[in-house]
């Protein structure tokens, strides 16, 4: 089997409703993503999505993996797609760095292994655990009393795990956002406070010192030392996330102790590959993972939420979907959904989602035998 063809199309997600985070500094209200298509010479595809959160809320870009694709694809076109950690090696070597472009690639790779293997994809990333992957809701900054009404209305929704964004230049807000969350939450519900890397350091170490909060904090600073002197003063586990670009990164967190849990996001360092890579390691060491995608459709959310089915559950935290965020579907009942606060996978081959053609339209760029 060899591949054929890399399709790629351009898609610009508008939001449901305007997102702030990292305490209002960064707004959102639309996404870039770029999805591809992966066929082979035996008549299977393979999907892939990549979709930076903006182009302010990480170093990644948009347009920078559609750029990518005219050094990258071509490199694919007449390989086995079942070759993926030496078609990961032949991508790092051409372009060093800029993961996030190579990650809708490799998880087409991917969705094609699992296909002629005739299995769901999570059975290659280690097998199923459990027969769920909780998922959690994402709660916008704003008053308290504007994310109590948000917390309420996940809870609506089935959704027991929540993800609050505060953070931000008032410390005493933070706090009074904090207590009223905590004043609602019910026995069986949990809160990440998730500052985006908003605060100074004295300012995480004021604010968690100054509430009985039982659930996590995740990235209080903007690096990787800051969380760890913050982590040497604070009682609450801390949860990393935007410092952690490689598996280096991560090692150089758990030699500094600096948390007890961190974000795995495929988009973020290079794919399922990489990001399989950096879970292996966290079970390795004992910490507690939410593995989910920087953003996307229900692509992008799928692949993710594999990579969670697939990790033992005394790891796993709930994982986010994007795709409930976005006014557009491309795959209706397909894939990852929120079923009452849970997801249960496909058991069809591989990823599970084909996007609709009418939806995608014409692709911006196709790359074939002929162009190689």
């Amino acid at each position: 089997m060899k591949i054929a063809r890399v399709s790629v199309w351009q898609k610009t997600l508008p939001l449901i409703h305007p997102y702030w985070l990292s305490g209002g500094r960064l707004k959102f209200e639309s996404l870039d993503s770029t999805i591809m298509r992966l066929d082979t010479d035996e008549g299977l595809s393979g999907w892939g999505e990549g979709c930076p959160w903006g182009h302010t809320y990480l170093p990644a870009f948009g347009g920078g993996i559609r750029a990518a694709m005219d050094l990258l694809a071509p490199l694919l076109i007449g390989q086995d797609p079942r070759q993926i950690d030496g078609l990961n090696r032949v991508m790092d070597a051409a372009l060093p760095g800029h993961p996030y472009a190579k990650a809708p690639l490799d998880i087409a790779l991917w969705d094609l292994a699992a296909q002629a293997a005739d299995v769901p994809l999570f059975v290659m990333l280690g097998g199923a655990q459990g027969r769920s992957t909780p998922v959690n809701s994402s709660i916008s900054t704003g008053t308290p009393e504007e994310m109590v009404d948000l917390i309420l209305s996940a809870r609506a929704e089935g959704y027991r795990t929540h993800s609050a964004k505060i953070g931000g230049s008032n410390p005493a807000l933070d706090v009074a956002r904090i207590e009223a969350i905590e004043a609602v939450l019910q026995n069986d519900e949990q809160v990440t406070y998730d500052v985006n890397r908003a605060w100074t350091p004295s300012q995480a170490v004021e604010v968690m010192n100054a509430v009985s909060a039982r659930s996590w904090f995740e990235q209080p600073c903007e690096t990787l030392d800051q969380c760890s002197h913050v982590r040497g003063l604070t009682g609450q586990p801390i949860m990393l996330d935007e410092c952690l670009h490689s598996f280096q990164d991560h090692l150089e967190a758990w030699k500094l102790g600096a948390c007890e849990g961190v974000k795995v996001k495929p988009n973020r360092l290079g794919g399922l590959s990489k990001a399989r890579q950096v879970r292996d390691f966290g079970v390795s060491v004992g910490w507690r993972m939410h593995i989910e995608d920087v953003g996307g459709t229900v692509i992008a959310d799928t692949a993710a939420l594999h990579l969670a089915f697939s990790t033992p559950e005394e790891h796993r935290l709930a994982s986010w979907l994007c795709h409930a965020h976005l006014t557009d579907d491309p795959a209706p009942g397909q894939g990852a959904r929120n079923k009452d606060g849970v997801v249960v996978l496909p058991r069809t081959p591989g990823l599970g989602v084909v996007p609709d053609e009418d939806w995608l339209g014409p692709p911006a760029t196709v790359y074939d035998r002929a162009l190689s």
